[in-house]
């Protein structure tokens, strides 16, 4: 496969999405152009997580094909997207006392501070969990706020907060034999959260602040940004399933009957409109809830000028924007890509967020020459302190 052909491999608990880039060539957003893409049904997950290894790799060796069809290239490596209940984000804010007598910040003292900061986890929030990427938010020198990197800078004592993506070890170990045994190598994985914003957002939305939701089949995922970085992220164990199982019950059809009125493909008076209103409602409640708890827990509830954006299978639901307005007192709309996929074959339009981690994934790999390598037995080797100070240009415009 040529140098400058991207892929990003989105595994899902209903489905796997494969996106084809080509680096060479850039859309209208000067973001590398979609040749081919590719969906199957997933088999094998949990609320996002892997039960069945040869499942999942089965269904990524389908998705694999359709993609590789239209592309016309033969995939052979991919940047994977790790989501799942068993994602998570710890902010740590640490300090240390700057090394040279005349006071000047180098990059010894940067690493030595990172390190402190991995130190201070707590040992709750890293058990059994690897650290997929880290995150400087925020620097400070004697007490005062520095913008940027502060190095070369003067100072006695330098403090930093930082954002660490973990996730739990066996649910990275099986995701990545999955895709290997798929026939493809893992180059990077990401949190799919935080790469669905590299095409669904804007710069200026991430720098004034904003929430991005991902509603999926079994987990809502979100991660808020602002300045232009991921300053928080979690998942929770509720989708769009959940809706569909309740309408079922609600209305005493069969689950793809439930399936196709939640998304709206079918209408009529066969069943009561305001029960089915109602239905929906409370389970959609429930996910706002959940986002505004976080949000109220970190000090963001009601403060996010860009509001909400939400993106993945379950933001085709109808006025789900009016309700995460509602519930959660923030401008909301739902995410869009605009993108076409093709190549020698047909071309394919694909719009809607459903898309965005997996063409996200391909925008990350455009960008992680020096990032975090993975080995031949699936295990995440430690990032380099250089590939967290990257992280401004990471987050396009």
């Amino acid at each position: 496969m040529a140098r400058n052909i991207i892929t990003g491999i989105d595994v899902g608990t209903y489905h796997v999405k494969v996106v084809i880039a080509d680096a060479r060539e850039k859309n209208d957003k000067g973001l590398p152009k979609v040749i081919g893409a590719g969906m199957s049904d997933s088999h094998g997950l949990r609320h996002g997580y892997v039960t069945n290894v040869e499942d999942v790799a089965q269904s990524i060796r389908r998705a694999l094909s359709i993609a590789e069809e239209k592309a016309g290239v033969k995939v052979k490596k991919a940047f994977v997207g790790v989501g799942g209940i068993g994602l998570s984000g710890i902010a740590v804010t640490s300090s240390i006392m700057t090394s040279r007598a005349d006071a000047e910040i180098t990059s010894i003292d940067l690493a030595k501070l990172h390190e402190q900061c991995e130190k201070d986890i707590p040992r709750s929030g890293i058990v059994n969990r690897r650290i997929i990427y880290s995150i400087p938010l925020q620097y400070s020198i004697d007490g005062v706020v520095s913008l940027g990197n502060p190095e070369g800078l003067s100072g006695n004592k330098i403090e930093l907060s930082t954002l660490f993506i973990t996730c739990l070890d066996h649910h990275v170990a099986d995701l990545i034999q999955a895709v290997n045994e798929a026939g493809v190598q893992v180059e990077d994985v990401m949190a799919a959260p935080v790469v669905a914003g590299f095409v669904t957002l804007s710069k200026a939305q991430k720098i004034a602040g904003c929430v991005l939701a991902n509603i999926g089949a079994e987990t809502v995922s979100i991660a808020v940004f602002e300045n232009n970085i991921p300053t928080s992220l979690e998942v929770f164990p509720i989708g769009s399933t959940d809706i569909t199982n309740d309408i079922a019950l609600g209305l005493k059809v069969p689950l793809e009957e439930a399936e196709q009125i939640k998304v709206g493909a079918i209408t009529g008076s066969s069943y009561p409109r305001k029960k089915l209103e109602e239905i929906i409602s409370a389970r959609v409640s429930d996910m706002f809830e959940l986002i505004e708890a976080h949000l109220k827990k970190i000090g963001r509830n009601g403060l996010l000028p860009a509001g909400i954006v939400i993106t993945g299978g379950g933001s085709g639901m109808h006025s789900i924007e009016d309700m995460a307005r509602l519930a959660l007192r923030l401008p909301s709309r739902i995410g869009s890509i605009n993108e076409t996929s093709g190549g020698s074959g047909n071309k394919t339009s694909f719009k809607d967020g459903t898309w965005a981690v997996a063409y996200g994934l391909c925008i990350w790999g455009q960008h992680t020459d020096e990032g975090t390598e993975i080995d031949g037995s699936g295990r995440i080797l430690k990032s380099a302190w250089k590939a967290g100070v990257r992280w401004v240009k990471q987050f396009l415009p």
